[in-house]
């Protein structure tokens, strides 16, 4: 990125009224993300603020709103929340909740396969978190470790490239990150629709990946995971446990899991875990509890 592409902002700056910066997070094609201290909510807050070179983007403001709108309309625990978009000052910016913990991904990178007693709840809590999304008309279309942050409980974040069934379906170009897309995914036009079936792909390549602590595809070029099959997982795994992932990588997205599905496939495995509030205890079973 340019030095014409990305703002300088130091800490202090104020990028709307009470909502000063802390630090820098990150940048991508789109945004460049701040720590943030919001004086009205009296806490910190993360602050996606359109690119330099996308201010005066048209389109660029309307996908900034459409993220909003997205985002606003999820209400679950397992889901990041938001605060509201600030379109005007030279600023343009959605506010998020700061979400304490690492991502997955880095938990992996730096400790290796996640013990049983963190592998099972995440996959409940993520299974809930699909589940919902399912049930409200969308598609996150970019589950992977990196976009899971491992608190209590753990959350699915960033929907900056989330879809709508419908629009999901209309897909003309791959959207997603590479090595967790589905098939589908990867070449939107080959006749099979994108759905919310990608997701549960992303979530099995996901939970691949912490058991076995490597991606199930290491080399992500030219989309194998459209022809060869995901690698083996260690000998070691609960049958319960490769039985879903498997499923949930079967190149038919028809042939896929369900989120309800996924939950209580992996249940009987949570007897042996030490007794704590997990969500799939508190629900009565999601099988057959409506449209999926």
């Amino acid at each position: 990125m340019s030095t014409t592409d990305r703002w300088d902002l130091a800490p202090g700056d104020e990028i709307a009224p009470g909502r000063r910066i802390v630090e820098p997070l990150g940048r991508g094609d789109r945004y460049q993300t701040y720590l943030a201290f919001d004086d009205h909510l009296l806490t910190l807050v993360v602050a996606k603020v359109l690119r330099a070179d996308r201010r005066d983007d048209r389109r660029a403001r309307r996908g900034l709103a459409a993220e909003a709108e997205l985002v606003a309309s999820v209400r679950h625990p397992v889901i990041v929340r938001d605060f509201g978009v600030h379109h005007d000052g030279p600023w343009p910016h959605l506010v998020l909740e700061h979400l304490e913990g690492p991502a997955l991904s880095s938990l992996l990178r730096r400790h290796g396969p996640l013990p049983l007693a963190q592998l099972v709840p995440l996959a409940v809590q993520l299974g809930s978190a699909l589940h919902h999304l399912r049930r409200e008309g969308l598609v996150h279309l970019d589950v992977k470790p990196r976009n899971i942050i491992m608190g209590a409980p753990p959350r699915l974040i960033d929907l900056s490239v989330a879809r709508t069934t419908e629009q999901a379906a209309r897909l003309e170009h791959p959207v997603g990150t590479d090595a967790y897309m589905a098939p589908e995914q990867c070449r939107p036009t080959a006749g099979v629709p994108v759905g919310p079936p990608a997701d549960m792909w992303g979530l099995g390549a996901t939970l691949f990946e912490a058991v076995a602590g490597r991606r199930a595809w290491p080399d992500a070029d030219g989309f194998p995971q459209t022809v060869d099959g995901p690698g083996m997982l260690p000998p070691d795994t609960p049958m319960p446990l490769v039985e879903v992932i498997f499923a949930c990588l079967n190149r038919d997205p028809l042939a896929r899991p369900a989120p309800a599905e996924l939950v209580d496939a992996v249940e009987p495995l949570l007897a042996a875990l030490p007794r704590r509030p997990v969500l799939s205890r508190l629900r009565p079973r999601l099988i057959g509890a409506g449209p999926r």
